[in-house]
């Protein structure tokens, strides 16, 4: 399982780094969405230079993907994304929610062997007994 998870935590760091450099470099062509509502939403986003943001928040979650030591980060900055991505294409896009789905399964293959860096969050109780 350790294997499973160090492979799918350099493919997030894979997924995060070039879809983050690509919103800077353009480097990979994106066809526009499907809808006229995911059009109107990234001409929203596009305009506001809030995509900037999301495509630095990807760079750096995969970054920090690439270090054992800063992958409870790393984790904790992809989630949202991931999240973002799933609600984008579940309510906008449906056709291309595939490779959000892949991302969530390597997603929690990566939390479970990291499980034990988020046992306070989960187990606030148990922590706090021992203080």
């Amino acid at each position: 399982m350790k294997i499973v998870a160090t492979i799918a935590r350099y493919l997030l760091a894979l997924v995060f780094i070039v879809f983050g450099l690509n919103g800077f470099l353009h480097f990979i062509p994106q066809p526009p969405p499907a809808s006229e509502l995911a059009k109107q939403y990234f001409t929203v986003l596009f305009t506001s230079h809030y995509l900037v943001a999301v495509f630095g928040l990807q760079l750096v979650a995969g970054v920090l993907f690439l270090f054992p030591r800063t992958t409870p980060l790393a984790l904790t900055v992809a989630g949202p994304l991931i999240v973002n991505i799933l609600l984008f294409h579940g309510l906008m896009d449906p056709a291309g929610i595939v490779p959000g789905l892949v991302v969530t399964a390597l997603w929690f293959v990566v939390f479970w062997q990291f499980r034990s860096a988020f046992y306070g969050i989960f187990f606030p109780a148990a922590q706090s007994a021992g203080a």
